[in-house]
């Protein structure tokens, strides 16, 4: 049996590294130079690299933990003790933990309500919640000016929505956000440390777990799919003027992504509208000879109502070789930042850096990863689902079509738009393709 699998992030890697396991014959094609997707690694100092993409892990990540145990590849704790940095109007302020200078009661509100939408939605089915025709109509903002009062609430969510979904409350639906937040665990989980989806980060970058995958596979970089054609005797997928043959295929792509290629005979439904939007994030690293904040007391992290830089946190390697102060660009601010030209970009992050930690030097470097522009991305961390997405869209996401086959975190209900998503997609289409292909795969196994 030949697969041939679009897309060499997380998930299209997963697939093919399982099929290859059982005796399939697979070739994985990847638009970029290099293989990772939505995970990518910078390196920046010698031998010193950060995740530019995705990065966090907790516990409940358990597909993802066995592929690091497997590849030989540890984790290191994202929490750093200190003090915290709030920059919230007119409260800026340092202070002890992580809970900002706002009205306990209020976010306490504002949480009840937000897990009292997201505990109805189906995770299995979110078209098939109670409610779900309204739900996928109304917008986040639209819910937020409903039923957020306080002035800390309506101020603190859009900084929330931003650090879990990157998204613009604007541009999503309510059911897409009860469900990617149930999906990931809960609001309390997503949202933690320790304990948390953010306790662990890869030590040296997640990058090198796609990397490791890659290597025992057959990659072709540099080979974006076009078109995906076929018949009762095979598919043919099409990359500029290669054509390649295949018993089945694998499309791991981002669905703004799959959206564009050609499909014959073609989709019942749409892979995506003109409501499904980018995932809105662009992440900063600044570069200082080593963490000097927490010779103030201060752990890096800060939360903050005005940009470029919404949040930071500190992202320095565990050897303490390096200071990194990584900056998360969220939402309708990412929009704003990534517009901007590379010197713009800098000067407005190491001004906004200065005002933050004013005891610190200026960076050594800034590496600056707009994800809003990746023309092979389409927005990170993942799509986000607008009005009538899901009711339109989610019925169909995981259907085959014919010998096509959908992987890729959106297309997981289990840590939808994280690596532990994008992992189980490829598992759950794997054993998809196994299972249609019994026969086949049994002759060639050894």
């Amino acid at each position: 049996m030949r697969v041939v699998v679009a897309g060499a992030g997380l998930a299209g890697l997963t697939a093919a590294a399982a099929l290859t396991a059982r005796g399939a014959e697979v070739v994985v094609l990847e638009a970029r130079d290099r293989v990772g997707g939505r995970t990518r690694g910078r390196e920046v100092l010698p031998g010193v690299w950060v995740d530019a993409g995705a990065a966090y892990l907790g516990d409940r990540h358990v597909e993802l933990h066995d592929l690091l145990a497997a590849h030989g590849l540890k984790t290191t704790p994202a929490t750093v003790p200190g003090a915290s940095r709030f920059a919230l109007g007119d409260r800026d302020e340092v202070r002890p933990g992580r809970f900002p200078p706002l009205s306990a009661v209020a976010l306490g509100d504002m949480f009840d309500r937000i897990d009292e939408v997201t505990t109805r939605v189906r995770v299995d089915a979110p078209w098939s919640t109670p409610d779900a025709g309204r739900l996928d109509r109304l917008t986040v903002a639209d819910w937020a000016d409903q039923n957020l009062a306080h002035p800390d609430a309506r101020l603190f969510f859009p900084l929330f929505l931003g650090e879990m979904m990157a998204a613009d409350p604007a541009t999503v639906s309510v059911l897409h956000m009860a469900f990617y937040l149930r999906s990931g665990g809960g609001t309390r989980y997503l949202n933690a440390f320790a304990g948390g989806a953010q306790q662990d980060r890869v030590a040296g970058g997640a990058h090198q777990l796609a990397e490791r995958l890659a290597a025992g596979l057959d990659v072709r970089l540099g080979e974006r799919v076009d078109a995906i054609e076929q018949d009762d005797t095979g598919a043919w997928v099409c990359a500029g003027a290669r054509r390649h043959r295949a018993d089945a295929v694998v499309v791991a792509l981002p669905p703004l992504l799959a959206q564009r290629i050609r499909f014959t005979p073609g989709l019942p439904a749409p892979r995506a509208t003109d409501r499904t939007a980018r995932g809105c994030a662009v992440k900063v690293h600044l570069v200082y000879p080593r963490p000097l904040w927490r010779e103030h007391g201060l752990s890096g992290w800060s939360v903050n109502a005005e940009g470029p830089l919404l949040s930071t946190v500190d992202d320095s390697p565990a050897d303490g070789g390096a200071g990194v102060l990584t900056g998360f660009v969220t939402g309708g601010e990412a929009h704003r930042f990534a517009a901007l030209d590379a010197d713009a970009r800098r000067a407005a992050a190491c001004a906004q850096a200065r005002r933050l930690f004013p005891q610190l030097p200026e960076p050594t470097s800034v590496l600056v990863t707009d994800w809003v522009d990746e023309e092979f991305s389409r927005g990170c961390y993942a799509a986000l689902f607008g009005p009538g997405d899901w009711l339109t869209l989610g019925p169909h996401l995981i259907n085959p079509h014919g010998r096509v086959h959908w992987a890729g975190t959106e297309t997981s209900r289990e840590f939808f738009g994280l690596m532990e998503g994008a992992i189980r997609s490829g598992h759950r289409v794997a054993a998809e393709i196994l299972t249609e292909h019994s026969s086949a795969v049994q002759e060639v196994a050894p």
